[in-house]
């Protein structure tokens, strides 16, 4: 039942989230309140292991989840689940790409949905950001927490390396803070 519960939900996940592997993320949040399988701060931690390794961060979560609830046959069943739709899709599309990919309709579509997924993704990040920042009501940690992410941000900016350097630019950085 339970491998039938995790490739149900991670197809559902897989299904509705448009716009790669970060827009899983609120769905991530919700099926964790629903089912108790992942945490925030797991799902935080989940998501910068995911982002600081090979592949798709979305499957990478699902294989993370997937495990810490039926080791690897549950990896493989979440992973299954949230591609099913995808392949489902990029097959449906790919036959018929060329005959509507022209229509204003189509285009029209994706220039509504592209925001609403970016607002999908910026809700599910400030929801988080919440829990990152706050954790220690102390001035002085939530002043040192935000420092960081603004660093880091104008660091992404300026100077676009993968993200395993800003990874682990934090993990130092939060060694030395706590020195």
């Amino acid at each position: 039942m339970i491998y039938w519960s995790l490739y149900y939900n991670f197809f559902k996940i897989g299904l509705f989230a448009l716009g790669g592997g970060l827009a899983t993320i609120p769905f991530l949040q919700e099926l964790g309140k629903r089912t108790g399988w992942i945490t925030d701060q797991q799902l935080l931690d989940a998501i910068a292991i995911a982002e600081s390794t090979p592949g798709p961060v979305g499957i990478n979560i699902a294989t993370f989840i997937g495990f810490n609830i039926e080791g690897i046959p549950g990896s493989l069943i979440a992973v299954g689940g949230l591609v099913t739709p995808s392949v489902i899709l990029i097959i449906i599309i790919a036959h018929f790409f060329t005959k509507f990919s022209h229509n204003q309709y189509v285009k029209d579509a994706f220039y509504g949905i592209r925001p609403v997924v970016a607002g999908i993704i910026c809700a599910a990040g400030l929801e988080l950001s919440h829990k990152v920042f706050f954790i220690q009501p102390t001035v002085l940690y939530v002043l040192s927490r935000m420092f960081l992410c603004v660093c880091a941000y104008l660091a992404i900016i300026k100077y676009k390396k993968h993200p395993i350097v800003y990874i682990l630019g934090g993990a130092i950085f939060g060694i030395l803070l706590k020195l």
